[in-house]
């Protein structure tokens, strides 16, 4: 066989000018047709096929027919370019079938000469399916793009042995890499710290193919932030032996700071960062462990530190919990060699020492700790500007003398310090006493001695009503001192009588004592208030117990409505169904109910709105003054608010300053308790009190005033002097301050209608003093007076409702008078809002209560209707079936009543009920009916008559009803033959 020659090769090229090309585009997979005059001039069969049409339909065609409209324009221009002879590439089109459906076509056009003239030839194939797979590709990759994002992720393909990394855009977003880096070796990554790199790569080397893993490493960002990784990967494998790997790269930093602030939490305290119980006991656990192999005595210490709690509940949380970060951070400095402290509790700390074998040495070594331990805890610590002075008590136990496990080593240090006091700080526990249980049965026998011996007494705290200033009422407080166990405090008292079952006996005694004595300060003219007394959770279960009170106060003559109940929150959370339904029986006797210590318990709204109450006591730890943080006097405002919301009065106990009462009044709180107007005193000095009339000051009233009060505030005092010269006239009672802070007590120590302040001012802005003006005192009116304008700050604070309007200096003065005077007519009409608001809130408390009472007055009229009407059905019963005949005859002579036998000796007395008596009785029976001349009642004396040729005793009766006349009542009793009288 001959070779083919690129010679020939050439010719045969040549060749393809003719016939054969043509036959070639006949049978070529590609489509081809040839454009002329905006015809189709030639199509090969491919095209037809892709078409739809005949080869010679296509034949004549106008390219329309097969261009989608939208694509008309851009395929007139392809072919005028082509034959104008521009070159043109490649492009993609959609074409349009003779059925009308659509594809996706590469499309190639060129110029040709076809039958001597100037043509276009088109190429094209169909790449619908194409085009379909590359939109999922893209779509899968945007949708990989998007999940990575949203989940803070990345992934990257990795290629083995090579370890060459190609990352995906979510990874390159994730850790700050420029876009379409290129590969690089897993070794040498720039988002892998170096000392991660080589851990990394080689669990990537050592992985099997086909199994998963994963791990956890850091990744660098390229701003320099470190973060927590969870890496996952797999290692895949072709038929070829080729290994490439696949990963995916998630972001826990924020999970894992979660769980290491889990972790820390669950063995730290969150305020001081001492180890809390849990750890404490791990520590002291392992420590007993290894001091049982080398003889070694473990002592731990328990430390009080009540003052932390007092200045939780005086001055907030923030107080208390900064004395307790700077005693942690005390101890701490004061550590030893193996020695721990922890923090147990919100006033208790614990140190554990590790001492040596001997134990007469090791007691005074603990003893000397503690005393330690108890000067350093007692120097003072600076809250504030104050010194504060925190005592302490301590408790001491040993391992192994006192304990062998550390929970019961902890009890018993525990209690021993419940034994401590302030004559004897530092106690150490003795196995052989213990001293709390004794003294609880020394106290229950002395208890129920001085029940009978009247040994305990009872002590009033007034309370005060904050719209007059007057004595409202009094809480009565038990009081016991014992003569051989001293002052009892009354929550050690109500808790041993509680415990030992005497609180029953103990409640009564209260009770009648304080009957007693509002019964003899009636006798001696003291004008009477109210005085509430406390209920525990068993007092509450008792049976009747409504009953019981009210045969007390009817027993000593006391109205329902001088005493009143006090119930602590836990007290009704116990059983909220059975407390209701008491407290309901309670205030319809017309005693008040208040709900004691309100916000330190759980009860809930719904709760709270279902239990008949009068009062809510807000406990003192809610009682704050301007020196609080606006969020905890916001908190008082609102409790304030939802009780008035609940058409209930409010009182405020533990109040101590004149902060406080202040806040308090501007707040609308109803009644206030504490030791700013009265310490807790005796019978005698409260009767005192109230004889003589002692008021709190005017200041104080929230009921509506006449003096306007104005607040002028600015640091320059010749501006103070203008403003006051200016405003006097208008008869403003002014008040002054050149400063934030001395504003902020002024508004202590007067009541404030409206506020104009400076914005410059040294330590705190206008706008500053003005947004915690309106937190302490919502009711006033501000304004800011200033020459310095920083815009963002006053539009913000306008916003907000802080400022009521901005005014400048220089000031003219009749604007700015009118300015003030249009504030004060604001307050004004806010005030008599509010007083509005409640008088229809009472007119409504009032209609609710009148509402109540009507229907349970209706309720019982409704019983004792439906129980007459009962015993009268059963009285007719009975007497319808008497063998006696019964007959009532009304007032009027009317037949009213006849019974079976009745109607039987006298045949259609039935049909004659309501018709007159006379006419529907026999003659005989006449006599009876009354009416007789004589003027007494007729028929009174029995008598014989004959009926239907029997005889029968006739007894007639009158029945009178109060005032009305009297009707007749007829009994005829049949009599034997032998009582006819004579000739009968």
């Amino acid at each position: 066989m001959s070779e083919f020659t690129p010679a020939e090769a050439c010719s045969s090229a040549t060749a393809l000018s003719g016939s054969d090309a043509r036959e070639m585009i006949e049978h070529s997979q590609t489509a081809h047709f040839v454009i002329q005059d905006e015809h189709v001039v030639y199509a090969n069969p491919m095209f037809a096929t892709l078409m739809g049409w005949p080869v010679e339909a296509l034949i004549g065609l106008h390219r329309d027919r097969v261009t989608p409209p939208e694509s008309l324009e851009r395929a007139r221009e392809i072919v005028a370019r082509r034959l104008a002879g521009k070159p043109g590439r490649p492009g993609q089109m959609s074409m349009v079938r003779r059925d009308g459906s659509r594809f996706e076509a590469r499309i190639f056009a060129t110029r040709v000469g076809f039958a001597g003239r100037p043509s276009v030839m088109m190429t094209l194939y169909d790449i619908t399916e194409l085009s379909a797979a590359l939109r999922r590709a893209r779509w899968n990759a945007e949708m990989l793009e998007r999940t990575e994002a949203l989940c803070r992720s990345g992934s990257f393909e990795i290629s083995l042995p090579d370890g060459l990394v190609v990352p995906s855009s979510g990874l390159a977003q994730l850790v700050g890499l420029a876009p379409h880096q290129p590969p690089q070796p897993i070794e040498a990554l720039d988002w892998l710290p170096p000392d991660e790199r080589d851990f990394v790569a080689g669990i990537w080397r050592s992985a099997e193919p086909g199994e998963p893993f994963d791990f956890q490493h850091r990744v660098l960002t390229a701003q320099g932030q470190r973060l927590v990784v969870l890496h996952r990967g797999r290692i895949e494998q072709d038929g070829a032996g080729q290994r490439r790997g696949v990963a995916l790269l998630q972001d826990i930093t924020a999970q894992r700071d979660a769980e290491q602030r889990m972790q820390a939490l669950a063995s730290q305290d969150e305020v001081t960062g001492l180890p809390n119980r849990a750890a404490l006991l791990d520590k002291l656990d392992a420590t007993i462990v290894a001091a049982g192999w080398d003889a070694r005595i473990v002592t731990l210490l328990a430390i009080d530190v009540p003052r932390i709690v007092e200045l939780h509940n005086r001055m907030g949380f923030g107080a208390g919990d900064t004395l307790a970060m700077a005693l942690a951070a005390r101890l701490q400095q004061d550590l030893g060699p193996g020695e721990t402290v922890a923090r147990l509790g919100s006033q208790e700390f614990a140190l554990m020492l590790e001492l040596p074998q001997d134990p007469d040495q090791a007691q005074a070594l603990a003893l000397a700790r503690a005393e330690r331990l108890r000067r350093l805890i007692e120097a003072p610590v600076n809250i504030g500007t104050a010194e504060t002075f925190a005592r302490c008590v301590i408790g001491i136990a040993s391992y192994p003398g006192d304990a062998q496990q550390p929970t019961v080593l902890l009890e018993r240090a525990q209690t021993a310090r419940l034994q401590a006091g302030a004559d004897q700080p530092v106690v150490q526990y003795e196995l052989r006493s213990n001293e709390r249980a004794l003294r609880e049965m020394r106290l229950e026998a002395a208890l129920r001695q001085a029940i009978d011996d009247n040994e305990l007494q009872l002590c009033y705290q007034p309370q005060v009503d904050l719209s007059d200033g007057r004595v409202a009422g009094a809480e009565a407080l038990l009081r016991w001192t014992s003569p051989t166990l001293g002052d009892v405090g009354s929550a050690e008292l109500v808790a041993v009588a509680e415990r030992s079952g005497l609180i029953g006996r103990l409640g009564d005694w209260v009770l009648h004592a304080l009957c007693r004595q509002i019964t003899a300060w009636r006798g001696a003219g003291v004008p009477p208030v109210r005085v509430a007394m406390n209920l525990s959770p068993v007092q509450l279960q008792r049976q009747h117990l409504a009953g019981h009170i009210q045969s007390v106060l009817l027993a000593h003559g006391v109205a329902p409505a001088l005493l009143g109940i006090e119930l602590t929150e836990g007290t009704v959370m116990a059983d909220v169904g059975h407390a209701a339904a008491t407290l309901r029986e309670l205030k319809a006797l017309g005693i008040e109910v208040a709900l004691d210590d309100f916000g330190t318990g759980f009860s809930s709204l719904s709760c709270l709105r279902s239990l008949p109450l009068d009062v809510v006591k807000i406990d003192h730890s809610f009682v704050h003054d301007v020196t609080a943080a606006p969020e905890d006097v916001s908190v008082t405002r609102a409790i304030i608010t939802m009780a008035h919301g609940l058409q209930l009065k409010v009182l405020a106990e533990g109040v101590e300053t004149d902060g406080q009462l202040s806040l308090l009044a501007a707040h609308r709180c109803d009644l206030i308790q504490g030791r700013r107007f009265s310490e807790a005193l005796s019978p005698e000095d409260f009767a005192t009190l109230l004889q003589q009339g002692r008021r709190l000051p005017e200041r104080f009233l929230t009921r509506a005033r006449s003096v306007r009060s104005l607040l002028l505030v600015d640091d320059e005092e010749h501006v103070l002097a203008s403003l006051k010269r200016l405003l006097r006239r208008d008869g403003y009672a002014i008040v002054t301050a050149s400063s934030a802070a001395e504003a902020l007590q002024r508004l202590v120590e007067h009541e404030v209608d409206v506020i104009v302040s400076d914005q410059r001012m040294p330590g705190m802005t206008g706008v500053e003093f003005l947004r915690r003006a309106k937190e302490l005192y919502p009711n006033t009116v501000r304004m800011v007076l200033s020459g310095y304008t920083e815009l963002q700050s006053i539009l913000d604070a306008v916003n907000e409702g802080a400022i009521y309007k901005f005014l400048t200096k220089p000031w003219d003065d009749e604007r700015l008078r009118e300015h003030i005077a249009e504030a004060f007519r604001q307050k004004a009409m806010a005030d008599e809002n509010r007083r509005l608001a409640r008088q229809v809130e009472a007119a409504n408390a009032d209609y609710q209560a009148l509402n109540q009472r009507l229907e349970g007055l209706l309720s019982r009229e409704r019983g004792e209707s439906e129980l007459l009407a009962e015993v009268a059905s059963s009285t007719r019963d009975a007497l319808e079936a008497l063998p006696t005949a019964v007959i009532v005859v009304d007032a009027d002579g009317t037949l009213a009543f006849a019974n079976a036998e009745a109607r039987r000796l006298v045949p259609g007395l039935a049909a004659e009920l309501g018709a007159p008596a006379r006419a529907a009785l026999p003659a005989a029976l006449h006599p009876l009916l009354g009416g007789t001349p004589s003027g007494s009642e007729a028929g009174e004396s029995p008598s014989l008559v004959e009926l239907e040729r029997d005889w029968y005793l006739a007894r007639g009766r009158a029945l009178r009803h109060g005032g009305r006349a009297a009707s007749h009542l007829l009994l005829l009793i049949p009599q034997p033959a032998a009582h006819a009288p004579k000739g009968h």
